[in-house]
């Protein structure tokens, strides 16, 4: 039987008044992977960081048995990580300038620099490119000990995780199995609880209706005729009291039935948007933006060189590359912003009709921190109030969170209002850079279907695959100092480059056959001393074979 490695138990812990956590208990077992997730606010690193004994709960207590560890979503890591780990995630030494990836990767190494039995990961991959991704998921893959990962990756979360604990209103929804599953269960529960809420407002409405009827019918029954006879009238009067009563019985007992009736919740649906935004003032034009980067350079460091790009009009464009490669540089310098020590030589061409809006990994910047959150994505909107809310509320921020000023609110909670201040602004030519960053799953897949949407043109920076297959119909990607376009979606690039690497190997079969053969066809023509004529000529006969089967291989994936 699996040891105990983590007991927490009657964990609580509140802010200013309002509790965050209320759970009863957590038991974490070695070389179990857990997905911790919740919507923003929700207190994930709150409870992550109670678990790694770094926060005291205001009640309950945390048992650990064995080392641990915890990777942090931000801050400087310290200089003393291992230097395996160092080089096995390529971290820099600490200098100015780092990229956010860079730093990312130096936390990862500090924190799994030492023997460590159980791991906390507080959003591990933010910043990270895809090959940083992989190492941290090939690592974590053949990590023994137990692992609690926050995380927006859905493809890390399915590749590592088994159980799932959702943190939800304080408490904890415990799953066995992988995040996907849970996620149908979740919509299987909503399909459940909108069909339950469906027929509990039908009966409510065929009761109400009954009970109007019965009132009806108590109020129609006549009185007896003022001209009518003694007899007759006690007779009428006994018939009218007894029909009244009868009335007034059903009517009780189905108005009983009503009272008794069990209410069922509004399953919380995500509204729908009416309206297309970034349509509003649309881009008369096919090209929204013409690029020329004749070089680009950062720190003394050069970047890229001789580059060229368009963006078309309603096209939505995922800008890819590793850390350190000049995708926040490049998008800083689109926008005609420059730091110390940067450089571009180019020029940049957009369309006048295009009216910019970015977000930026300083996205706070754009936010008054004494404002709410609906006056914040109010200020700059040419849509009306219901259509800021609707907004808000896909992006996971709704109820009295909206009259919230954004001090008080999370990171995450501060992101989805400034990408809805932008949303909601007179742009029609977006440039995000690593939007959901700081998201929960729920805001994520929400933006996700928002972008999916957007009527305007769209540039973008993320790490996150599942959201750039999605979302981008067409890649630019930095390598090696060079930027090249791919007119696709992330899938299709990575099935042409899959492609192109079977015709390079098929090539490379090819003309070792070709070479093969060539040898053969010089013995058979000036054979040596115990040369078998007969043999060599079978042997030249089977090489011919398969190099035809090569190159109708070849030809099938031209």
């Amino acid at each position: 039987m699996s040891r105990i490695c983590l007991e927490a138990r009657h964990i609580q812990k509140a802010y200013g008044g309002q509790t965050v956590l209320d759970i009863d208990q957590i038991r974490v077992y070695d070389g179990e992977r857990i997905a911790l997730i919740g919507e923003n606010g929700a207190g994930k690193s709150t409870l992550l960081s109670i678990l790694a004994g770094e926060t005291q709960p205001d009640a309950g207590e945390v048992v650990r048995r064995g080392s641990w560890a915890i990777i942090h979503q931000s801050g400087e890591a310290r200089n003393d990580g291992s230097a395996r780990m160092i080089s096995q995630f390529h971290a820099p030494s600490q200098r100015e300038g780092l990229s956010g990836g860079e730093t990312t990767r130096r936390r990862i190494a500090w924190a799994l620099s030492g023997d460590v039995g159980l791991l906390f990961a507080d959003e591990p991959t933010t910043d990270l490119d895809a090959s940083g991704v992989e190492r941290l998921r090939s690592f974590l893959q053949s990590f023994k000990g137990a692992l609690l990962l926050v995380s927006h990756d859905r493809d890390l979360l399915n590749a590592l995780c088994h159980r799932v604990l959702h943190l939800e209103d304080g408490k904890l929804n415990d799953f066995p199995g992988t995040y996907a599953e849970y996620q149908r269960e979740l919509e299987r529960r909503r399909e459940y609880q909108r069909f339950e809420y469906e027929q509990y407002r039908a009966e409510q409405s065929r009761l109400r209706q009954i009970v109007q009827q019965k009132a009806e019918w108590a109020a129609s029954v006549k009185k007896a005729p003022k001209r009518m006879g003694n007899s007759e009238a006690r007779l009428h009067t006994r018939e009218y009291t007894n029909a009244v009563l009868r009335q007034s019985a059903a009517k009780k007992t189905v108005q009983d039935r009503l009272d008794r009736l069990e209410e069922k919740a509004r399953p919380r649906d995500l509204p729908d948007i009416r309206m297309k935004l970034g349509v509003v003032h649309p881009i008369e034009a096919r090209t929204a933006m013409t690029v020329r980067c004749d070089r680009l350079s950062a720190g003394g460091r050069t970047l890229i060189t001789g580059a060229a790009f368009s963006l078309p009009t309603g096209s939505r464009t995922a800008l890819l590359g590793d850390n350190g490669s000049g995708k926040t540089t490049l998008l800083r310098a689109l926008r005609g912003e420059s730091s110390p020590g940067t450089a571009f030589e180019g020029d940049v061409r957009i369309n006048p009709s295009a009216c910019v809006g970015c977000f930026d990994q300083d996205h706070a910047r754009s936010l008054d921190m004494e404002k709410t959150a609906l006056e914040n994505a109010m200020e700059d909107s040419t849509y009306p109030e219901s259509m800021a809310r609707t907004v808000l509320a896909r992006l996971n921020l709704r109820g009295d969170s909206v009259f919230k000023p954004v001090r008080v609110l999370s990171g995450g909670e501060r992101a989805k209002i400034a990408l809805a201040k932008l949303l909601l602004s007179d742009v029609n030519l977006l440039m995000l850079d690593e939007p959901t960053n700081h998201l929960d799953l729920f805001a994520m897949e929400a933006l996700q279907a928002v972008l999916c949407d957007y009527g305007g043109t769209l540039l973008f920076v993320s790490h996150d695959r599942a959201f750039v297959s999605a979302v981008a119909d067409r890649v630019l990607r930095i390598e090696n100092g060079r930027l090249t376009a791919f007119e696709g979606t992330l899938t299709q690039m990575e099935a042409d480059a899959a492609r192109s690497r079977d015709k390079e190997s098929l090539n490379l079969e090819i003309s070792a056959l070709e070479m093969r053969m060539a040898a053969l066809a010089s013995r058979l023509s000036a054979p040596k001393k115990g040369d078998d004529p007969q043999r060599l000529n079978g042997e030249y006969d089977r090489l011919v074979a398969q190099l035809n089967d090569l190159r109708r291989k070849l030809a099938v994936r031209e």
